[in-house]
This record gives C-alpha cells, sequence and structure tokens, in this order.
C-alpha cells in the first residue's frame, strides 16, 4: 500500500473527462483526481490520496491502518489547543466559520456554543493550529464582534475530522445578536421564481434575520428560540448541516413547508379573502385606503398608504397621535431619495444590516401625505428589514401598490408595541381595519431605532431594534450593578465586570403598561447577560416613576441616586472610554431635571467626573409655572423669559398675542409673587420660548416639536447672516457663572418688531447658543485646565447646535466628545447612572474629585 491520505468517495462529478470525484477526507470534502486508477471507484469506497491524486482502491480496515500510521508519523509534531471566543458570536454564523476555517487547514477538533461565547479545540501541525488562532481574529463572520480570544494548550488526542458539538449551558455570559435586516442573498432568492423560498416572507440565513426579538435563553440554539415549535423540513435539515451551505447552523431557518405561516384577518379573528395570498391581500387593502397591522419582528406596526391624505389623516385620528410624525418605509434607496435629500451617510444608514428610521431634510413636491410629518422640516424613513416588508411595498412584476408605506408602531398613545396577537386584536381593534400576522411568538418587544447623520457621525436618537443589546465597553471594572434610567425614553441597563448592556427603547414612564414593561425588559436583560445586580441606580428627582419602580425592586439591595445631568455627561464619558480619574467640561442641555437646589435644571456646564461633579456655569433661571403646562405651551415659557428679561408683553409679540387674556393675567400674578412657579434654568425650555417669540409655535403635541420645528426654520436661513446674538455672563456669589439669556431676548423682541423672517432669527438664535457654549468653556479651562468638552443632554439632538457648537469648540483647541452609541437623550443616560453609581458617586457638588 503507497504512502498517502485515506479518504472515502462522495460522488463522481460530471464533466472533467471522468477524472474528479467529491472525496470527504476526515471530515472536509475535496476535490480529488482519479485519473491515475484502473477505473472509477464506487461512492462509498475509500481510496489512497497522494498529492491531490487517488493512487489505490483500499477497504475501510486498510484506510484505518493509513490513518493510523498517519498519526503515529505526525504525532510528534501534532498540538491541541483550546480557543475560547467570547462577545457576539451566538447567532451570527460562527460555528459554520469554525468548522469551514478546521476543514480548510486539515484540522480536527470540534465547536461548541457555551454560556460563555464558543468553545473550539482543534489539533493539527502546530503551523497549521497557530494559523487557526489568526484566522479567528482576522476573518471572523461579518456580524461578529470578538471581545477576546483567550487559548489553552491541550494534551494532543488524535482523532479524524471536526465536529460541531451540542451546545452546553450554564450562566450566561456571552452576548446575543441584534436582529438583523434581511440580507442581498436572500431577497435574490425571495424574488427567484426558480427557487423554493420564492416569496417565502420568513427567509433568513447565517447572515441575516432574528435574533434578539426571538431568543428564550442562552446558548444560542434553535430550541432557545421561538422557532423552536417549528420542526425543520429534510431540505432545510439538509441545509442546516450542509458546512457549505450559507444557512448552515443558521438557528431561524425556514422555508413555505416548515416555517411560520402568515394569516390576515378581521377584528373577529376571523380571515380576510381565503384562499387569497395574505400578502397580497393586504396590499390590496392598503391601496384601498385601509389600515393595517402588520406583525414585524418586535411588534406590530400600524401601515397606510402613506401618499393618501385620507389614510394618514385616519390613522392619525384613530392613534390620537397629535401632530407627532410618522416614519415612512419605501422599497429602496432610489425611493428614499425623491423624498428627502440624503447625505452619503444618510444611505450608509439606511442601508445598513441595522436599518434605522433616518431623520433627513424632506423634499418639498415628494408626493406624500402632509399628514405624515405636518409642519416637521424632516422624514422619518427606513427601508424594508424582513422580506414581509419587501413583499408588501411589492417584488419586480408586482401589481401596482403603495410605494411608500406609513410603518408606525402598533399601540395607543403612550403605550408600550403590541407583540401578542390576541392583545393586538383587543387593543389595536380601535386603530387597524385588518390583521397581517404570523405564528412566530414574539419573546422580546422592541420598537425600531431612529437616528441620524451629523458631521460623518451616527448621532442615535432612539436605540433599539438592530443595536439592542448590543453591550457597551466600560472604562472601568464594576460590580454587578442595575440602572433604571429616567421617565421619559425609558432604558434601563446592566452592567458588570468591562461591560453594560442597554435594553431597547421601552417608552415613556406614564402608565402602568409601561412600568410593567420595564419590568419584564430588566429580567429578561439579566437572564441574557446572567449579570444578577447587588446595586440599583436611580434619577435623583424624588417624582420620577423609575426612580420609585428601582425603590420597588430593591429587595434589600442598595439604590444609589445620581443626579440627572451629572448622568447624562457621565454616559459620554464612558462611552467614549475616559478613565475612573478623569475629569471634563461636560454640557449637560435637556428639557428638565432635578436639582439638588430645588431648581428644575436643564441647562448646566459641569466639571465632571465619575464620582462627582461641580457646577460650573449655567443659564439664568426663569420662573417655571405649572410644570407640564407651560412644556405643552410654549407661549407661557416665551413670557417667562420675556418677564426675566424685562421686557412689557405688548400685543405686537406673538407669544402674547397666542396667549388667552384670563390666562396672561394669572402668568403676571404667579411670575410677580412667584406663587406656584419652580425657577429653571432649562435649554430646552428657552428654545421652546425662542420658537413661540419669534411666531413658529406655541402650542406643542409631542415632547420638543417646538424646538425640532425652530431647528428646520433655521435651516432655511439664507447663507448671510443677521444680527449677532450674544449671553450676557457672570459669576454668581457661588463662584460658578451664569448666561443670562435676557440681552438675547431682547434682540430677538426688537427684530421680530422689524419684521426680520423667522429663519434669519431662528439661525442667529442657534449660532448665539453655539458660541455661549464654547464662551463657558473658554473660562472654565481658564479656572481648570481642562480642555475635553462632553456634550450630552436631548437638546443635542439638534444637528445644527451640535455640529456648530463642536466646530466653535474645535477651533478653540478644545477636544470635543459627543454621543455615537447612545443617544444624547434620557434613552442613553442609564450607562452614565451606572458608571457613577459603581463609582460611589454622590451628588454632593461641595465634593469634587
Amino acid at each position: 500500500m503507497c504512502l498517502g491520505i485515506p479518504g472515502r468517495v462522495v460522488e463522481l462529478l460530471d464533466g472533467f473527462a471522468g477524472h474528479l470525484a467529491l472525496v470527504d477526507v476526515q471530515g472536509g470534502s475535496r476535490r480529488v483526481n482519479i485519473g491515475m486508477l484502473d477505473a472509477p471507484p464506487e461512492p462509498g469506497a475509500w481510496v489512497l490520496i497522494h498529492l491531490g491524486f487517488a493512487v489505490e482502491v483500499i477497504d475501510a480496515a486498510g484506510a484505518a491502518r493509513a490513518l493510523a500510521g498517519l498519526e503515529l508519523i505526525g504525532r510528534g509534531r501534532r498540538q491541541r489547543r483550546r480557543y475560547t471566543v467570547s462577545g457576539l458570536v451566538q447567532g451570527v454564523g460562527f460555528r459554520p466559520f469554525a468548522y469551514a476555517t478546521a476543514a480548510a487547514l486539515a484540522l480536527t477538533g470540534s465547536v461548541a456554543n457555551t454560556a460563555d461565547g464558543v468553545v473550539i479545540e482543534v489539533e493539527g501541525d502546530p503551523d497549521d493550529v497557530a494559523e487557526y488562532g489568526r484566522r479567528l481574529r482576522a476573518q471572523a463572520p461579518p456580524l461578529a464582534m470578538i471581545v477576546a480570544v483567550a487559548q489553552e494548550e491541550l494534551p494532543s488526542t488524535g482523532g479524524t475530522g471536526f465536529t460541531i458539538e451540542p451546545s452546553r449551558g450554564g450562566p450566561a455570559r456571552t452576548l446575543a445578536s441584534p436582529d438583523v435586516a434581511t440580507c442581498a442573498d436572500c431577497l435574490h432568492e425571495l424574488g427567484d421564481p426558480a427557487d423554493r423560498r420564492h416569496r417565502h416572507p420568513f427567509i433568513n440565513c447565517t447572515n441575516c434575520g432574528p435574533r434578539f426579538t426571538i431568543i428564550t435563553g442562552l446558548p444560542y440554539d434553535r430550541d432557545a428560540t421561538t422557532m423552536a415549535s417549528f420542526p425543520m423540513c429534510p431540505a432545510c435539515r439538509a441545509e442546516y448541516e450542509n458546512p457549505a451551505d450559507r444557512r448552515f447552523h443558521a438557528q431561524p431557518i425556514a422555508c413555505p413547508a416548515c416555517g411560520p405561516r402568515l394569516t390576515l384577518v378581521d377584528a373577529a379573528g376571523a380571515p380576510v379573502s381565503p384562499g387569497e395570498d395574505p400578502v397580497t391581500a393586504a396590499r390590496r387593502l392598503l391601496a384601498s385606503g385601509r389600515i393595517v397591522a402588520v406583525k414585524g419582528l418586535g411588534g406590530y406596526h400600524l401601515a397606510c398608504d402613506a401618499r393618501d391624505p385620507a389614510a394618514t389623516g385616519e390613522l392619525r385620528r384613530r392613534k390620537q397621535r397629535g401632530g407627532k410624525p410618522f416614519a415612512v418605509m419605501v422599497a429602496d434607496l432610489d425611493t428614499a431619495r425623491r423624498l428627502a435629500e440624503l447625505s452619503a451617510g444618510d444611505e450608509e444608514l439606511l442601508g445598513g444590516a441595522r436599518r434605522p428610521i433616518v431623520l433627513a431634510p424632506r423634499r418639498a413636491g415628494s408626493g406624500l401625505a402632509a399628514e405624515v410629518a405636518p409642519g416637521n422640516p424632516d422624514l422619518g424613513l427606513m427601508l424594508p428589514y424582513t422580506a414581509l416588508h419587501a413583499l408588501l411595498l411589492g417584488l419586480p412584476g408586482d401589481p401596482p401598490g403603495p410605494d411608500a408605506l406609513v410603518m408606525t408602531s402598533g399601540n395607543r398613545s403612550g403605550e408600550p408595541i403590541v407583540t401578542d396577537d390576541g392583545e393586538a386584536l383587543r387593543r389595536l381593534a380601535p386603530l387597524a381595519d385588518a390583521w397581517l400576522r404570523h405564528d412566530r411568538p414574539i419573546r422580546v418587544p422592541c420598537d425600531d431605532s431612529v437616528s441620524r447623520h451629523v458631521d460623518g457621525a451616527e448621532l442615535p436618537v432612539r436605540r433599539s431594534r438592530g443595536y439592542a443589546p448590543l453591550p457597551v465597553a466600560l472604562p472601568f471594572p464594576v460590580a454587578p450593578t442595575l440602572a433604571a434610567g429616567a421617565d421619559l425614553k425609558s432604558a434601563c441597563a446592566v452592567a458588570s465586570g468591562r461591560y453594560a448592556w442597554l435594553s431597547q427603547h421601552i417608552g415613556d414612564m406614564d402608565d402602568l403598561a409601561t412600568i410593567n414593561a420595564l419590568t419584564v425588559t430588566e429580567r429578561h436583560l439579566e437572564e441574557l447577560t446572567g449579570v444578577r445586580p447587588e446595586l440599583l441606580v436611580a434619577d435623583l428627582h424624588p417624582g420620577y416613576r423609575s426612580s420609585e419602580w428601582a425603590l420597588r425592586n430593591a429587595d434589600g439591595r442598595p439604590v444609589h441616586r445620581v443626579q440627572h445631568h451629572h448622568a447624562h455627561v457621565a454616559s459620554v464619558m464612558a462611552e467614549h472610554g475616559l478613565g475612573a480619574g478623569e475629569r471634563v467640561i461636560g454640557v449637560a442641555f435637556d428639557g428638565t431635571g432635578f436639582g439638588p437646589d430645588g431648581a428644575a435644571w436643564g441647562g448646566e456646564v459641569l466639571v465632571a467626573g465619575y464620582r462627582t461633579y461641580r457646577r460650573a456655569a449655567r443659564l439664568g433661571y426663569v420662573p417655571l409655572a405649572g410644570g407640564d403646562a407651560s412644556v405643552l405651551r410654549p407661549y407661557r415659557m416665551a413670557l417667562a423669559h420675556l418677564h426675566a428679561a424685562g421686557l412689557p408683553w405688548h400685543s405686537w409679540l406673538p407669544p402674547v398675542a397666542a396667549c388667552p387674556r384670563a390666562e396672561r393675567d394669572l402668568l403676571a400674578r404667579q411670575f410677580s409673587t412667584g406663587a406656584g412657579c419652580v425657577p429653571t434654568s432649562s435649554m430646552g425650555r428657552l428654545f421652546d420660548a425662542v420658537s413661540s417669540l419669534i411666531g413658529v409655535r406655541h402650542a406643542v403635541e409631542y415632547e420638543a416639536e417646538a424646538a425640532i420645528v425652530l431647528e428646520g426654520v433655521a435651516r432655511a436661513a439664507p447663507a448671510r447672516p443677521g444680527r449677532a446674538y450674544r449671553f450676557e455672563v457672570s459669576v454668581s456669589p457661588d463662584g460658578s457663572d451664569v448666561a443670562d439669556p435676557g440681552p438675547v431676548v431682547r434682540d430677538l423682541a426688537t427684530d421680530v418688531r422689524a419684521g426680520v423672517p423667522a429663519p434669519v432669527l431662528a439661525a442667529g438664535f442657534h449660532a448665539a447658543v453655539a458660541g455661549l457654549i464654547a464662551d463657558l468653556a473658554d473660562r472654565c479651562r481658564e479656572r481648570t485646565g481642562l480642555d475635553v468638552v462632553a456634550l450630552g443632554g436631548g437638546v443635542f439632538q439638534n444637528a445644527l447646535l451640535i455640529s456648530g457648537a463642536s466646530r466653535l469648540l474645535r477651533e478653540r483647541g478644545f477636544t470635543v466628545l459627543r454621543p455615537r452609541l447612545l443617544p444624547p437623550n434620557d434613552g442613553g443616560i442609564a450607562l452614565g447612572q451606572l458608571v457613577i453609581g459603581a463609582s460611589g458617586g454622590s451628588w454632593n457638588p461641595a465634593e469634587e474629585d
């Protein structure tokens, strides 16, 4: 018998003059030249291979002897090594990648999912074993995120082939993958009439599809997802087990024969158009102006034709949406370009694997119904991220249908998104005309993410589908900690060691359903991460529902209270990896947050580290009368700022004209006596005030509406600047700076009287605020020597402001840190709470680092 490698013939390959066969060699398939043999071998026969040629047909015993001889020869050079790979390595095709890489290097061994990540053992030539470790890091699947690769030398055991072992359980400490938009390969199959998954709404592969929203536990295997109740058909099973297939170990794998099923039903749960394809029937309903509840990845959407004024207006009425914009889904980038002015960064966000709603300036004459985003300068656009969405918008050759669909969260105003089918029929009955649903359960509610692209980088607005539950690396290790977040745009977080996991967007803590959703979300986050919090952290505000929730759920554990704006700054610091002893000039501008002096803060400059902060500057106090009443009616804030600036309430001033006489008289008494008023330094409320002062918006129907519209008006200003507005800065008795908005308010009022156009006034105000940020940072640097500025708080969702302020700061030599991974608003504040609480942080402003 010649010296060679034994292999078993799988099949003879057509063509190639009958000289090629596919041969299984130690668990890997190879093409082998069989032309040297006297006759072609039968499938199943053993052959001996030398230099790529089959040189002899042998029996099973001869194959065993040849393999034993090879092991004996190579034992002195064989090496076995265990690689433990941690990070986002489950549900992203890592085990198939580990298998294929081992086969390519002719290594034996195994791979398995564990609670720590993926554990791989490989054995073979030492150079190949080392090369395997290099490829683990350098050639990992595109969706993987490797945190660490640990290695351990093991005794050589021999063996043949490479296997995927059953997953091993235990406390979870790996990373769960976010949901991933349908990939180009699957979309191609979706539209291919010859493919067996043609028009299959649940098509997916290793590189795309549902992950986070279907996971019931870790390690990530089909049995630990809501696909467990869908047994694979033989064809899917063959793909799942084939290392060369794109669906090798794709856990949500499915096809029309074995996957979830779509149905279109009415409010009673009875089928609509029985016998007809549910998607076709739903498209026809949408084209006729009806509203359809569509079950997606993380919950139901309410959909209608975005070009139909009657349909969009009816949806707005039924949902009691007020003026809050709807998101719009379109089939492709070409359609999106016709609706909005897109930068290259916008297009990258729209077409990426995460597929958030992207905010971009709307184009005039787009043809969308005005009711989609009434009075709003921007559109929220997204592309399909599931095959069902692509089918709803139509494949090439489909009958005409809506090319732009409103896709808004399936819920009543203020409630969490609906995920359960029965609950959808009950809760959405007043809102929808039909329900397009499927029988795959949703384990985790997950709203769409919202983002925008500013100054060459992403600026998240809402972090949810496609992003959660990816972790954020921490700059220092922390004990197991839970942060409750805030009351608006709520998102909680857990952390342990060097990682923090922020939940998906939960909602505003203004009803029992959302509070219950916080409880469910936090428990699931603990299940996925294995973090068992020993410390809870909550906002300092005594009336926050999130803080009350933390106290109710403490179960004897300590609850640490953190000042709101300190947390905003610390969140940005942690995101950028600043160390435990570092400090920054933190600019925290938002609507309101509880201050230790009892005032409503919101226009703050802090000298801050993780453990302590000091208030270095603030916006001058004005009276906030009636709390939420002044938030919903910006004319009240305008009157407060006019009063503080010493200006009479002339009838020609827009906010004076907008305020009813009786209310105006009451406010005058409150401002003069202080009755029913809380002093506020809020920059968000100043934006509201200016919006009313220049006649842009006097009342709002959703949070930050006045500021959003004001930004849009400012973007329409001509290139030639108007008057330069400036705040007056003085030093208070405690040594901090106070920025008086009075001069800006007085100059704006004068220019309103003079008929200066609103866009010029709005642009001038934005420039004044950006200049104030740079001036206050300069003054703070003179006193502290610090030259790093962190920008946080909801006001910095304003693209015009954050780009203008960043440019001025950089021109003055500052290093600028701005949010990139988490929203600047309260949706990202839990990270700041975590690092402050874990540092033993204090809200006592008398302390310093």
